[in-house]
């Protein structure tokens, strides 16, 4: 008796859970169709990293004149289409360049700086190297490497013709603003690039791409524009050849 009443209790939620199933398939393809034939796009939201400017370096720099806002020791990395004027690491970078021989410094990695909230201010870091034979440094080169974080990295090319590396690595922080205004002035006087040393500022966005023409909504660069236009006076160390 037990198992002939639970039989039709059984059936009955096998009917209803079909029919829900059943029920649920229909709205969802009603709700598909819909979707399909109202001409509405769908979009779908992701997080990537965002290049905002890729620039070209023309030369290190200091303001010919005070900025307002700025340190003093502020250092300007001239490029082609903006200024990137350091707030933080500029006392380091004029030490480097203004001690050390030109001729023998090298820049080790691509300017590459990360601007977290795209409000026109980044960070990153600038690594250099400083190589010479064996026999050209002095005792007062190695008290500057100690007393300025310099670290022995020399390669095997470096031994092989005996010569010696040590690499510096800087922390810095700055703000992009136009170009400057004698920048015409300054490649009037240097050559091509030996080597090219691009500046990129990128951040992580979140971009909306839409199903219906695939445009995507990618950040701008915001800049953080001085009310005057401003001049630089380059460092003695440059990344430009003189030109004859």
């Amino acid at each position: 008796m037990n198992k002939a009443l639970k039989l039709p209790n059984k059936g009955l939620k096998l009917a209803v859970g079909g029919a829900s199933l059943v029920a649920l398939l229909l709205a969802s393809g009603c709700a598909t169709t819909e979707l399909l034939n109202s001409g509405s796009s769908s979009s779908h939201t992701t997080t990537s990293e965002q290049v905002l400017v890729e620039d070209q370096l023309v030369a290190f720099g200091r303001p010919a004149t005070p900025l307002a806002n700025m340190p003093s020791s502020s250092v300007v990395i001239v490029g082609e289409k903006y200024s990137y004027v350091l707030s933080q690491g500029g006392p380091e970078m004029v030490n480097l360049l203004t001690n050390l021989t030109p001729k023998n410094i090298r820049v080790d990695n691509d300017m590459r700086f990360y601007s977290p909230n795209n409000d026109g201010h980044f960070q990153g870091q600038m690594k250099l190297s400083y190589a010479k034979l064996k026999d050209e440094f002095q005792r007062s080169d190695y008290n500057f490497f100690l007393q300025n974080g310099g670290k022995e990295c020399s390669s095997s090319s470096d031994e092989r013709m005996n010569a010696q590396r040590f690499c510096f690595t800087v922390p810095i922080k700055g703000g992009v603003y136009p170009a400057v205004s004698n920048l015409s002035l300054i490649q009037s006087k240097y050559s091509a690039l030996t080597k090219p040393y691009p500046v990129t500022i990128y951040t992580n966005g979140k971009t909306t791409t839409t199903t219906n023409n695939g445009a995507s909504a990618a950040g701008k660069l915001v800049l953080l524009p001085f009310a005057l236009a401003f001049d630089v006076v380059t460092f003695p160390f440059q990344l430009l050849d003189a030109a004859n």
